[in-house]
């Protein structure tokens, strides 16, 4: 058995004293796993890096056995985002989610395309990455069949003033039909509408919202708990809008 297809590498086990399961999110074969020998070693460690492009081949006896990867590295994106803390948990964490929420072996195409069109703004240094990175998390419950209807209120129909999402339908639902279950629903934030841009506080009311729903479509069930990877991020979001003390001049 032999294939190669390009990727983007999700986690990084280590295996014996040089090697590594390396799992790689591929365009074609979706997250896929396989051993790659010496992966530890100071030379190819460069290469063995969460986030990274590469070329992948995978190679195996039989198509049900962990098989070995070759992997040539095509984008250094670990390496690209060292100094940038907030985008490299960005990347960190979406790679997480993907590596524990998808199941091996499936090919998920779109999901792919959008982890590249978070890539791209994380490197570029677009200040939109907030959002672009809101916007994955929502691809990934779609593609999933998990995904939020923000369209219109679930009780009226209208398109109006929706300001709550259902934590049971995932469904939007407006100010004035919220009535005696206000405390239940989750808040929409405006810029997930269009309605006015986003600021770090509906960031993090956005990143609560997807959170909700990630730990019980995909987390719960499996009593795994969502990666920590992706709490360090929301973490790191909070700061932004409590700012620590000792950090004001």
């Amino acid at each position: 058995m032999l294939w190669q297809d390009d990727g983007i590498i999700l986690a990084v086990r280590r295996h014996g004293e040089s090697s590594a399961v390396v799992s790689v999110f591929t365009a074609e074969h979706g997250r896929h796993a396989g051993l790659a020998r010496g992966a530890v070693s100071r030379k190819a460690l460069p290469v063995h890096q969460i986030g990274n492009a590469v070329h992948a081949t995978w190679r195996a006896r039989l198509a049900d056995q962990l098989g070995s990867f070759s992997l040539e590295l095509v984008r250094p994106v670990a390496a690209l985002l060292l100094d940038q803390p907030d985008r490299l948990a960005g990347l960190g964490a979406a790679c997480a989610l993907l590596e524990a929420g998808l199941p091996e072996r499936d090919p998920h195409p779109n999901l792919y395309n959008a982890l590249c069109d978070l890539i791209e703004p994380l490197l570029d240094g677009e200040e939109g990455w907030w959002q672009r990175y809101v916007g994955f998390e929502l691809d990934l419950l779609a593609d999933l069949g998990f995904g939020l209807d923000l369209s219109t209120c679930a009780v009226t129909g209208t398109r109006e003033d929706l300001v709550y999402v259902s934590p049971r339908t995932g469904r939007a639902v407006s100010r004035g039909a919220a009535g005696p279950y206000v405390d239940r629903l989750l808040p929409l934030p405006g810029f997930l509408l269009g309605r006015e841009a986003a600021d770090p506080a509906q960031i993090c009311a956005a990143l609560q919202l997807t959170g909700a729903f990630l730990r019980r479509h995909l987390f719960d069930v499996s009593d795994s708990g969502v990666p920590r990877a992706r709490q360090l991020l929301l973490d790191r979001q909070g700061r932004l809008v409590r700012p620590d003390r000792s950090s004001r001049s």
